[in-house]
């Protein structure tokens, strides 16, 4: 499967199992979505179980929330992750308090899916790397897949989790390749991956920044752990400092903005916890602090191989 075709299979297997799993947004139903996601589906589970929505984005999630309140599994999609600010102050308000809020009585079995980053040389709204918002609402999960196995087993988890989550799907890499996948294979929310085990600088990323990530770590001559964050949060920090505490060096890669992106929690985190192991300062490779491009610029904004490989060996030659 490529990815696209794990997010599908995962959405089918799950409304096979459980006939409280539904899923809208969008364009979803007849259409399978702007990225065909839910292509089949409609056609397969009824009208009722995978079908279009309105263009409210606020009341997508607004329904979804009591959906989950009554029962319902609800797999909704925001069309583009730049598209769910709409939705908002229903996720973040509402959703991710419903636990707290109600002293554990009720709570929000909701899965937002939504296809994020750049990459694909879309319009303006449609390029958005979000994941640090929903990271700073308490009682989300987010969770940020980068290859076609942890799409699938990680989007079933989260699924069937009793708690709310925020599926960053990356869309520059959703037809990039394949691979085998086990739909047995057990993958954890809220554990990272190692991709790449090594001894001499570990490099942290998520999505579709993985890739990049493994190729980079190739091109220098040193040998890089790569770490796979896959969930946001919660965060396995654990596993980044140790691996930090190995290696002595850490470069974190993310497709957002550096100021307040999800890496400067990640290097205050790493220093916090492993400073004295430490032979430099933590670097990150990030896009700039301005809004995102049109198409023609995208090339020069998005952190790319070489970006990578100039900060690893900054960090190596400190």
């Amino acid at each position: 499967m490529n990815i696209i075709e794990a997010v599908n299979e995962a959405l089918r297997d799950e409304m096979a199992e459980n006939e409280n799993v539904i899923t809208y947004g969008e364009d979803v139903g007849e259409d399978g979505g702007v990225f065909r996601a839910t292509k089949d589906l409609q056609e397969e589970f009824g009208e009722k179980r995978c079908f279009s929505s309105p263009l409210a984005e606020s009341g997508i999630a607004g329904t979804a929330i009591g959906m989950g309140l009554y029962g319902f599994r609800p797999v909704v999609e925001m069309q583009f992750s730049g598209f769910s600010y709409l939705a908002f102050y229903q996720i973040k308000e509402h959703a991710s308090r419903m636990r707290i809020r109600s002293r554990g009585d009720y709570n929000v079995p909701l899965t937002v899916r939504a296809p994020y980053g750049g990459g694909i040389s879309a319009l303006e709204h449609h390029q958005e790397s979000p994941e640090a918002f929903y990271a700073h609402a308490q009682g989300l999960h987010v969770v940020v897949p980068s290859t076609p196995q942890n799409t699938y087993s990680l989007l079933r988890k989260s699924i069937q989790l009793d708690d709310p989550v925020v599926f960053l799907e990356p869309k520059k890499t959703y037809r990039a390749f394949k691979e085998e996948v086990d739909k047995d294979k057990e993958v954890e929310l809220e554990k990272a991956r190692i991709a790449k085990e090594g001894d001499d600088i570990t490099l942290i990323a998520w999505g579709a920044m993985v890739p990049v990530a493994e190729e980079a770590a190739e091109e220098v001559e040193a040998s890089v752990e790569v770490i796979d964050l896959m969930t946001i949060y919660p965060t396995d920090f654990e596993t980044v400092v140790e691996s930090v505490k190995k290696t002595g060096r850490a470069v974190v890669l993310h497709e957002a903005q550096k100021t307040g992106g999800f890496g400067a929690e990640l290097a205050s985190r790493i220093q916090e916890e492993s400073i004295l192991s430490m032979e430099a300062p933590v670097e990150r490779v990030t896009a700039p602090d301005v809004p995102y491009p049109l198409y023609t610029l995208e090339d020069y904004y998005m952190p790319n191989v070489e970006k990578t490989v100039n900060g690893l060996e900054k960090v190596l030659e400190f």
